[in-house]
């Protein structure tokens, strides 16, 4: 299925958030998701189904002051 993952066109075989970030290497990564603009809580992310042209975005946390 074809999909935007960070704003770039990603061809995958996931069927959920969850597989999707475990296929891209970041399965125990402290990340924060959305899809289609939609914050998904870690604890849902196997449950989100992915459908062909979901943007999926992945943003790791960033510390500063």
């Amino acid at each position: 299925m074809k999909l935007q993952l960070n704003g770039v066109m990603t061809d995958t075989q996931a069927t959920t958030l969850a597989d999707l970030l475990q296929a891209e290497g970041l399965g125990e990564a402290k990340v924060a998701t959305a899809v289609n603009g939609s914050f998904v809580p870690a604890a849902a992310r196997t449950m989100h189904v992915l459908h062909p042209g979901d943007s999926v975005e992945v943003l790791a946390p960033m510390q500063g002051g």
